[in-house]
Parts: structure tokens; sequence; C-alpha cells
């Protein structure tokens, strides 16, 4: 595994942020967190989309301040995105939470997903998050298990009205 680390979102990470939103894509999977569903065609317009989620600027009234983040590579490659939201709300508490976190599709199973959901943490906590709530779905066990090396304790599961379940875990920054 490279040495990777969390960046701000930038001009620079353009190319590689471009053909990571693209093998996603190509994949057909759901894309996570939802910030990377977000077309970066009109990059600049993306990049400042998500200043302002960070200032709380312009986002509806259901939302909450969120910051985002990609893990890079020394090479600049974008291996992954993370999103952490400064607050929750009622949605949040039940099936959110503080992090949404994924790893592009060409890249799991390398130790990747444990690298970034630490490293957001590490920036929960400087967010002022002392206890951070991180959920996925039931039928995803390789996120179940990167939560739970990360300090993880399960608390009540939670039913969408779809139906699908939302297992949620608390981990201490």
């Amino acid at each position: 595994m490279d040495n990777a680390f969390l960046a701000e979102p930038g001009f620079e990470y353009k190319d590689e942020y471009i053909d990571f939103y693209e093998e996603w894509l190509a994949s057909g999977e759901s894309i996570v967190p939802w910030v990377v569903s977000r077309e970066p065609s009109d990059f600049e317009g993306m990049l400042q989309f998500l200043r302002q989620n960070e200032k709380g600027e312009g986002i509806p009234e259901d939302w909450v301040p969120s910051s985002t983040y990609w893990l890079v590579t020394e090479n600049k490659r974008v291996i992954g995105a993370v999103n952490i939201r400064h607050r929750l709300n009622e949605k949040l508490l039940q099936s959110g939470g503080h992090i949404g976190y994924g790893i592009r599709p060409t890249e799991r199973q390398k130790g990747y997903a444990s690298l970034l959901l630490s490293l957001a943490l590490e920036k929960a906590k400087e967010l002022g998050i002392t206890k951070a709530l991180v959920a996925c779905d039931d039928w995803n066990a390789a996120s179940e298990k990167t939560i739970l090396k990360n300090g993880g304790v399960p608390d009540a599961s939670f039913t969408e009205e779809d139906g699908n379940i939302v297992k949620r875990f608390w981990i201490e920054t």
C-alpha cells in the first residue's frame, strides 16, 4: 500500500479525481459517499459546492455542514473519498452517521478503507466530534469489519422505509 493521505479537494487532483469518478460509474455500484456522485465535468463548480457544504452555505434546510477529503497516494492517485458531517440531525442519527467513506473498486481489499476511516476519525476529532457515529448496510461485511477494526462499538440497527437494515457503530475519536 502506497503512503496515502487525506487531501482537500483541489485542481491538482482533477485528472485523477475524474478517473476515480469514472471508474466508480463504470462499476455500476452505488457511489459512496454521496458527494462523489456529483458529476465533476464542471470541476470548479464541484469544488465550490464542497467548500460551501463545509461552511454550511446554501445547503438545504435538512442538511448539515460537512467536510470532504480525498484519500490520495504520493503519486496523486485518488483512492477514496470521505464525507464528515459536522453534526447529526435525526436522519443522520438513524442511518447516515458522521462519516461516510468509499474506496474505488480496483483498490479495495488493500487496507485503504481502514486507513481512510482512521484518518477521517482524526479529522472528526479536530471538528470537535468526540464520539462519531459510523453506519453501514447490513449486507456490507467489509465495511462492518473496517468499522470494528477502527474501534466501532455496535449500537441498535435501523430499518429504513425500503426495508434496508443499517448497522450503527459509535467510535471514540
